[in-house]
Order: structure tokens, then sequence, then C-alpha cells
């Protein structure tokens, strides 16, 4: 993110955090998503967003923490959206079919299929804590959440990753012996 000229220090220098954290901000919304053509969306969202409130941020030191919480409520906000809005079928429209490799990888990604069968809240969680190797108490910062809700999402998040590995597991065993 570049700023114009005549811009303050403040500006400046939040101009440099951002585009020292754009990589890793796109990475983190890529794996909420799941989809890298909604993460660059979502990562622009968060970064006007960031700029918009920069004047808010007190410390400096905190930036990470700061935008994280600003990306995870952006794809927070994305993926309770996607629950409830209905995708139209482009069937009709083949030519229209685009082909997203992270979503692909996702797909073939047996972990990433049961990503995607978490609900929104459950998906935060588990990529905060096992993708960006965040700890409950950075999580429960992240997302202004109690610590004990982390906690709960947490355990019933990878209660249903469990259901849902072993079924598939079952499942695949069935195949075999038959």
């Amino acid at each position: 993110m570049t700023t114009p000229e005549g811009t303050d220090q403040a500006d400046e220098a939040f101009a440099g955090l951002s585009d020292a954290a754009l990589r890793r901000v796109y990475g983190l919304a890529s794996y909420l998503l799941g989809d890298t053509v909604e993460a660059e969306d979502a990562t622009q969202e968060a970064m006007a967003r960031a700029w918009r409130a920069r004047r808010s941020l007190r410390d400096p030191a905190a930036f990470d923490v700061w935008l994280d919480r600003i990306l995870v409520n952006t794809c927070r906000d994305r993926l309770r959206r996607r629950r409830v809005v209905q995708i139209v079928d482009l069937a009709a429209s083949p030519e229209m079919e685009a082909r997203d490799p992270f979503r692909d990888f996702l797909a073939r990604d047996e972990l990433g299929s049961v990503l995607d069968a978490l609900t929104p809240d459950q998906r935060l969680v588990v990529v905060l804590r096992f993708w960006r190797d965040l700890s409950l108490d950075q999580i429960s910062e992240r997302l202004d959440w109690p610590l004990g809700t982390v906690k709960s999402r947490l355990h019933h998040a990878m209660a249903a990753m469990r259901g849902r590995l072993e079924r598939d597991a079952k499942g695949e065993l069935r195949e075999v012996v038959r």
C-alpha cells in the first residue's frame, strides 16, 4: 500500500507496516475462506478498513494483532454471507467456469474438505490455532471473544473434524472390503 506525496510520518509508517503484512494477511484469508479470489477481495477490503481506521491504532507494536482482527472480522462476515446467500448455478454458462487452484487443492485435500464442513466460527478458530500457530489467548485477543468461547469452539470443531474423518475412513474401509 503506497501513500501519496505529502502524507505525514504516521501514514507512511502505517503504509510500511501494511506492506510488510500483506502476504501474511492474504495467506490467512486464503486459509480462512478457501478461495483465492475471495481471499484477494477480503484482503483488499480489510486493508481498506485498516487504512480508514489507522488513527485508532494506539500501539504500532500491536499492529499484527489489530490487522488480524480486522481481517478475521472481514472473513467472518464473508463466511456468514456464504451460508445465507444462494449462489446462482452457472451450469447454463460453461464458458464462465473459472479455475481456482487453491480451491482445487483444498477440494482434493482431505483436511480442506473437513474444514469446509465446519461453521464459520469453528473454522476461524482452527485456522488461527493450527495454521497461524496462535495460542488460545492470542486467538481470544484477535477475535475479541472470551477465552472460554475460544476453547469451546475449538473443542467442538476438533470433535466435528474427528467425527468426519472417522466416518470417511470407515467409508473407505467398506469400499476396500467389498
